[in-house]
């Protein structure tokens, strides 16, 4: 353990986090994405929530300022009529820790897929929310 480092980072995370570089991405997958198919890294963190991850991981990773949405969602597809409160749980979270009001971009589902397949990795949770899934791009250390 270390001084700074949030419980919840693992030191394999705490590695791939420290191995991108500005631009590469990373997922935080649902329980329901499928992570191991499409993952070049996988990184377990089965049982933990995707906010809790998503907060410990913006204490030590900066977004990208140099695109216009460095945070994206997965698209709920037309016609599911599903509810995503957890993308304001997101969004708070984001603003609190990056000072990001708007963030986010939504893309299609198959497109996201296709994206994830190109993340320097993909960390699977145990999120149970749908449509929870996430990709933030890393920004420069300064």
């Amino acid at each position: 353990m270390l001084n700074g480092i949030p419980k919840i980072i693992s030191p394999e995370l705490l590695k791939i986090l420290m191995e991108m570089g500005h631009s590469d991405e990373i997922v935080l997958a649902d329980g329901n994405f499928p992570a191991a198919s499409h993952a070049q890294r996988l990184i377990r963190c089965d049982g933990h929530p995707i906010p809790e991850l998503l907060d410990a991981i913006l204490q030590l990773f900066p977004l990208d300022q140099y695109v216009e949405y460095p945070v994206a969602l997965m698209q709920v597809v037309p016609g599911d009529n599903t509810k995503t409160p957890i993308w304001a749980e997101y969004k708070q979270i984001i603003e609190h820790r990056a000072g990001l009001a708007e963030p986010f971009e939504e893309v299609e589902r198959f497109s996201f897929y296709e994206r994830a397949k190109q993340a320097y990795a993909i960390i699977s949770t145990g999120e149970g929310a749908l449509y929870a899934n996430l990709i933030l791009k890393k920004g420069v250390i300064k």
